[in-house]
């Protein structure tokens, strides 16, 4: 089966890149069409086999723009061939693509017989990609609109999925979500959503914080709202404030190479392997940049899958890059003056409850550049590290899937777990009044028995019973019970009675 487009590129050259999502194969069918997991191509409009320029401005023209790609192949094609390419049209859309990305990547200039008229064509498609408002090249008339630089770019491709997902407008909810509690119940609803986040972000990386571990991140997580830029300096800050093991705290970014790994022993459980530290740290400084400037020009939501993506995929510290991945989440948010009032959406919560699916995302870019390091155990602890790619597939990624999910655990954080928390609280607000009216009952036992109620689904267990059956008569329990449970009662069948009525 012959390829066209990308795939031929990648096949004939030897290419370091992820599998395509979709290669175009020549089929033996009337018209380009889409089936199932190829682009069928007609012979007739398949560029031949070793015409390499034929086959960048057909993917071009049909496959959208894929730079990890574009980046190694254009530089192998003569200089004469697009030169003879632009003579022919000299203001066709592709050709101007491909001689804009050749001097991009090559640092030097084709000969132009002729100015290129015309007005600026966006690089990325907008209907396809979500895009940025970027820097306009007189000379190609062509506008940079990608998210990043030709040094380092994000693509997030608008999927069916993420068009959904933006338009409920999940950060303008949950301001107004806050802003319409009573202000005892917004204080106490976001004071949970702090030290819930805290907790959960540790326990991702399964571990169980200390209480001075979780005031720390908690104290990092309320200073996002003073939106410091990023910065080296302010990077190693959260690190330090993160790592309670003095020997693991940062002083910069890593100089030496670091890996993910599994349970398995030596090379073959190592599961992620990050860019060398040099590459790192250039492409760091690419990120931070594009994390202070996106805030302004794309959807906050956006900023914060790619930033916090972006970062945990570079790696920049030996340890606690997973934390502070879903702390920049916050932060980008902060940053971009989407979360006012001290609000803080609990997404580490929701990953979580959703931890397979994050595993599996973070998967869709750390398996495939696994495979382009040649990993070798040498003794018990060392083992050396060797990159067989290129630079090209850290510089130029594909942000869609890690945008997706974090679209995703932002709504989740709203709808399920703010609002849920916000449920919880007045449900025990009402049955602390309730008890408080018939029943004197020390503060403190009254408050832990309710919320162990609460949270046993309105069951008072036989341990706590015997544990207060000194300080607390046996009725209240049975009482605490009563009302806790035709409490829930009422509500589930209210939301039954809802789900009926929307059908």
């Amino acid at each position: 089966m012959n390829s066209a487009g990308y795939a031929c590129l990648q096949d004939a050259l030897q290419l370091s890149a992820f599998p395509l999502r979709q290669p175009a194969r020549v089929q033996p069918v009337t018209r380009l069409e889409r089936i199932g997991d190829i682009l069928a191509v007609p012979p007739a409009i398949a560029p031949a086999p070793d015409d390499l320029l034929g086959h960048v401005l057909f993917a071009l023209k049909h496959e959208g723009i894929n730079l990890t790609i574009l980046a190694q192949a254009l530089p192998r094609i003569p200089a004469q061939a697009l030169e003879a390419e632009l003579r022919k049209a000299p203001n066709g859309i592709y050709i101007r693509k491909a001689c804009f990305l050749y001097e991009a990547f090559n640092g030097e200039e084709l000969t132009q017989h002729s100015p290129v008229k015309g007005g600026f064509i966006p690089l990325f498609d907008p209907e396809q990609y979500l895009t940025m408002p970027g820097e306009r090249n007189s000379r190609w008339r062509i506008e940079f609109n990608g998210i990043g630089t030709l040094a380092y770019c994000a693509t997030v491709e608008r999927t069916p999925q993420i068009m959904v997902l933006l338009q409920h407008d999940i950060l303008a909810r949950a301001q107004q979500f806050i802003q319409n509690l009573p202000s005892g119940m917004m204080d106490r609803a976001i004071n949970w959503a702090y030290l819930s986040e805290a907790q959960d972000s540790f326990a991702i990386e399964k571990e169980s914080p200390s209480e001075d571990k979780s005031r720390r991140f908690i104290q990092l997580l309320r200073q996002a709202h003073e939106r410091i830029p990023l910065s080296e300096d302010y990077l190693v800050t959260l690190q330090n404030a993160t790592i309670s093991n003095p020997y693991d705290m940062a002083a910069a970014f890593r100089h030496e190479q670091n890996h993910l790994a599994s349970g398995l022993h030596g090379a073959a459980g190592v599961t992620y392997v990050p860019p060398a530290p040099d590459l790192c740290r250039e492409l760091m400084e690419q990120l931070m940049a594009l994390g202070n400037d996106a805030v302004k020009r794309i959807d906050p939501l956006i900023a914060a899958g790619i930033i916090s993506f972006g970062f945990v995929f570079l790696h920049p510290f030996m340890d606690g890059n997973g934390r502070l991945s879903r702390f920049l989440i916050h932060q980008t948010l902060c940053r971009a003056g989407a979360l006012e009032n001290g609000l803080l959406l609990p997404v580490s919560v929701a990953m979580k409850r959703e931890e397979r699916l994050y595993l599996e995302t973070l998967q869709e870019f750390s398996r495939p550049a696994r495979e382009f390091w040649d990993v070798r155990w040498i003794d018990q602890g060392n083992m050396s590290f060797n990159f067989t790619g290129h630079p090209a597939i850290y510089r130029f990624w594909d942000a869609t899937p890690g945008v997706r999910f974090t679209l995703e655990m932002a709504k989740r954080a709203l709808e399920v777990e703010l609002r849920e928390e916000t449920v919880f609280l007045q449900n025990y607000d009402k049955i602390v009044k309730a008890v408080d009216e018939r029943y004197d009952v020390r503060g403190s036992d009254l408050a832990n028995l309710v919320m162990m109620c609460l949270s046993q689904n309105g069951t008072v267990s036989k341990h706590r019973r015997k544990q207060y059956k000194y300080s607390v008569q046996e009725e209240v329990f049975d009482y605490i019970e009563q009302v806790t449970q035709t409490m829930l009662r009422d509500q589930k069948e209210e939301k039954e009675g809802a789900k009926i009525a929307d059908l």
